[in-house]
C-alpha cells in the first residue's frame, strides 16, 4: 500500500483528543451553560439606531436615565439594565441591547426621548420580544430538526453502504455539533436561531465529506482480499490519503467564504458565520480522524473474534 500519513494506527490519540474536548464541554455546560438569546428564552431586544459614535457606558447611562423617568411616570416594574450591549450596522451605528425581562412598549417613547436628547432627533428604536412559550417551541423544533436530519442520514448511509458506516457517521456528526456547542459555551457566545441554522449546515457539510471517504473505502475494499486487521487498516489509510487533498481543498474553500461572512457580514449573521468556522474545522477533523476510525474498530472485531469473514462493504 502506498500512502503518506498514518491515520488509523494513531486512532487512540485522536480518540483521546476528542474525549478531552468532550469532557471540557460537559464541564463548561454544567458550570456556565449556554448564553441563550431571546430566541430561546423570554426577554426583549432593543435596536437603537444612533447614527453616530457611541460607547457602551453612554448607552447604559441613558437607559438608566430612561428607567428613572419611566418609574417617575408610574412604570414601577420597569428594569432597563441590559444583559449585553453589542454594536451593529455597516458603520457600527446601532446599539443592540438585550434584556432578560420584557420591555414594555409603553416605555419605548421615554427611551427614544432620552436618546434623542443626547444624539439628536434621528435616533430610532426597534423592539423585539419573545415570549417564554415561543422560546421553548423554537428550542423543541430545533432539536427535532437535528433528530430528523440524523435519522435521514442513518437511513441513507445504511442503504448506500452499511449500518456500521451510518452509526460511525452519526457519532462524528454529534462530535461536530457538541464541539461547536462547547466553543459557544466556553466563550459565552450568544446562541440564537441562526446558531441552529449553522449546526444543520455543518451537519450537511460534514456528512458529505464523510460519505466521500466511506465511498473510497468501499471501492478499495472491493479490490483487496482482506483477512487480517492490519490489512483493513492499510485499506482505510490508503482511502484517507487518496481523499485528503479533496477534504483539505473543500474545507479551505468554504472556510474562506465563512471567514468573509464573519468579517464583512452584518451582526445578524455574526454568530452563524462564527459557528460555521468552528464547525468546518471540526467537520473535516471528524471525517478523517473519527468516523473512519470508529468504523475500523467496529469492523475489525470480525477478525479479532473470528466469527465472520469480512464481506464487501
Amino acid at each position: 500500500m502506498n500512502y503518506k500519513f498514518e491515520f488509523v494506527r494513531h486512532r487512540n490519540i485522536f480518540f483521546a483528543i476528542s474525549g478531552i474536548i468532550t469532557i471540557l464541554g460537559i464541564i463548561s455546560l454544567l458550570i456556565f451553560g449556554l448564553n441563550l438569546g431571546i430566541d430561546f428564552k423570554s426577554g426583549s431586544r432593543l435596536d437603537i439606531h444612533i447614527g453616530k459614535a457611541f460607547t457602551d457606558t453612554e448607552v447604559k447611562t441613558l437607559l438608566k436615565q430612561a428607567e428613572d423617568q419611566a418609574k417617575a411616570k408610574g412604570f414601577q416594574n420597569v428594569n432597563l439594565k441590559p444583559t449585553v450591549i453589542r454594536t451593529a450596522g455597516n458603520n457600527n451605528e446601532i446599539a443592540v441591547a438585550r434584556f432578560d425581562q420584557t420591555v414594555s412598549k409603553d416605555v419605548l417613547p421615554i427611551i427614544r426621548s432620552v436618546f434623542q436628547s443626547k444624539y439628536g432627533s434621528k435616533v430610532d428604536i426597534q423592539e423585539s420580544t419573545v415570549d417564554p412559550t415561543i422560546g421553548r417551541e423554537l428550542a423543541r423544533k430545533a432539536i427535532y430538526s437535528v433528530l430528523w436530519a440524523s435519522l435521514g442520514i442513518i437511513l441513507y448511509v445504511t442503504f448506500r453502504f452499511e449500518y456500521r458506516f451510518a452509526i460511525a457517521a452519526i457519532i462524528a456528526l454529534l462530535h461536530d455539533a457538541f464541539f461547536v456547542i462547547t466553543m459557544f459555551s466556553i466563550f459565552r457566545l450568544e446562541v440564537d436561531i441562526t446558531f441552529i441554522a449553522a449546526i444543520l449546515t455543518i451537519v450537511g457539510y460534514s456528512v458529505n465529506d464523510t460519505i466521500v471517504i466511506f465511498d473510497r473505502i468501499r471501492d478499495n475494499l472491493k479490490k483487496a482480499n482482506i483477512k487480517r486487521m492490519d490489512q483493513l487498516e492499510d485499506v482505510v489509510n490508503l482511502s484517507l490519503n487518496q481523499t485528503l487533498s479533496r477534504s483539505i481543498n473543500t474545507v479551505l474553500t468554504v472556510f474562506i467564504t465563512a471567514l468573509a461572512l464573519f468579517i464583512f457580514g452584518g451582526s445578524g449573521i455574526h454568530n452563524f458565520s462564527l459557528a460555521l468556522l468552528f464547525g468546518l474545522f471540526t467537520g473535516a477533523y471528524s471525517s478523517i480522524f473519527i468516523a473512519s476510525q470508529i468504523w475500523v474498530v467496529w469492523k475489525g472485531r470480525d477478525f479479532k473474534k473470528k466469527r465472520v469473514q469480512l464481506k464487501e462493504a
